[in-house]
């Protein structure tokens, strides 16, 4: 699975013109594991499918360069020049649960939950349906690129 993350962060990242060699955090978790660190982190005590942490502030979505310069030491990884995007975690209980839920491969929907946290790592949000439009096919646009579908 980790080959697979490291397509859908790459394909992500090109979509959306990222000009820079990326890092992204990963932790694949259970449904205790996630919960503990949404409790924690989000006040909300309850299990989720992914969380994503996002290292920079976008003015707008993809604004790599403008959110790099607010916070040059904080955006780039001293040691490899990576600039630092975020963190996923990802609970892989749901993984198992939602794939047979929506009838597609495990792989599906754990590379789609990578894509969905990469958006938002990348600035995007679906609080409102406008934006919820954006963000999904986006994420469709990413799996597509890379011959994830729901049929596989």
């Amino acid at each position: 699975m980790k080959i697979v993350a490291r397509q859908v962060i790459r394909q992500s990242m090109l979509q959306e013109g990222c000009p820079y060699d990326v890092e992204v955090s990963l932790l694949i978790t259970d449904s205790d594991g996630i919960q503990a660190i949404n409790r924690g982190y989000r006040n909300i005590d309850r299990p989720t499918d992914v969380l994503s942490f996002p290292n920079l502030n976008f003015d707008a979505p993809s604004g790599f360069e403008d959110a790099a310069a607010k916070d040059p030491a904080g955006a780039f990884d001293p040691e490899n020049g990576a600039l630092v995007i975020g963190d996923i975690v990802i609970n892989a209980d749901r993984v198992h649960s939602q794939a047979k839920e929506y009838g597609h491969s495990e792989k599906r929907e754990y590379a789609f939950l990578v894509a969905h946290s990469c958006m938002h790592l990348c600035g995007y949000d679906h609080m409102v349906p406008e934006e919820a439009a954006v963000m999904e096919a986006k994420q469709e646009q990413v799996l597509a690129a890379l011959g994830i579908t729901r049929e596989e």
